[in-house]
């Protein structure tokens, strides 16, 4: 049977489309839920009402490449939902092994030379496999943290500290909730991931709401504005690259615009959580009068 992620992927996209966006005209008929009816999706990617139905009960094994894309076309899908519709659509999953991954020498070498950048290394689902000083300065101290509790998701959700880091919390929460769907959809028989989820849905109700929605995203660069507890405001862009090597990996960065109040309070943040500190740089905006 086809995945039941495929189903409600497929409802929660055909309920958050608005007819007139996808070309539809008005019939009068009063809508009792929100966005497309079965038979609008239908007529849109020209297959058969059933068709819809079956595919959206699980009750359909073979769903060809052309039907998948004018699926998507239909619902007007995004590059990643599009992948995401693809993926969730295959029903052959290869196992996948819960162990956590090791980080390369080379890698961790990699951290430790970027002095002047907060770095880590996530596997799948946001783990934190690895981090350097500034990481742990701009972040948290990974170090002290149980490796099951070294998930950025998890700690989005249910630490006050670092769920306090985030001056605009729902926006990045929701962008946590869409890279997990991704990543679950890649990964259906992830066990961590799988827990994550459980464990977050039964302790957070924006959780369990946002999971409804099947928001996906994948990795791409942001932009993110933190209320830190030394240096106060700062927005950083962050950087994510896949590691050549590991392709369940990726190498995350925290940098700043050069020359912006940003690069000097995390410069002066770095300076302040270096081991010898050597009277940092006072950031100008923290300059006496």
């Amino acid at each position: 049977m086809v995945s039941d992620e495929l189903g409600d992927f497929l409802r929660a996209r055909r309920a958050a489309l608005d007819p007139r966006t996808a070309g539809l005209p008005d019939d009068g008929r009063q809508r009792r839920v929100p966005g497309l009816r079965r038979e609008e999706l239908a007529q849109l990617a020209h297959v058969s009402v059933d068709y819809i139905v079956r595919l959206e009960q699980g009750r359909t094994r073979s769903v060809s490449r052309p039907v998948l894309d004018a699926l998507a076309d239909a619902l007007r899908l995004a590059p990643d939902e599009r992948d995401y519709l693809f993926t969730v659509a295959d029903v052959v999953h290869p196992p996948r092994t819960a162990a956590r991954p090791g980080v390369a020498a080379h890698l961790r070498q990699l951290l430790d030379t970027m002095h002047d950048v907060p770095a880590i290394v996530l596997h799948r689902g946001m783990d934190v496999l690895a981090w350097n000083r500034g990481a742990v300065a701009l972040l948290t101290d990974f170090g002290k943290l149980p490796p099951a509790e070294r998930n950025l998701i998890r700690l989005t959700f249910l630490d006050p500290g670092f769920r306090a880091l985030y001056a605009d919390w729902p926006r990045a929460a929701r962008e946590c909730v869409a890279a997990l769907r991704m990543e679950a959809g890649r990964n259906p028989h992830d066990r961590a991931l799988s827990d994550l989820v459980g464990e977050l849905s039964v302790h957070d109700a924006d959780f369990r709401a946002w999971w409804a929605g099947h928001q996906v995203r994948g990795p791409r660069q942001l932009t993110k504005t933190y209320h830190h507890p030394v240096v106060g405001s700062l927005t950083l862009d962050v950087q994510q690259f896949t590691v050549d090597t590991h392709p369940d990996q990726l190498l995350v960065a925290y940098t700043a615009e050069p020359d912006s109040p940003a690069h000097e309070a995390l410069r002066f943040l770095l300076q302040w959580s270096a081991p010898e500190q050597h009277a940092p740089v006072v950031p100008s905006e923290r300059a006496p009068e």
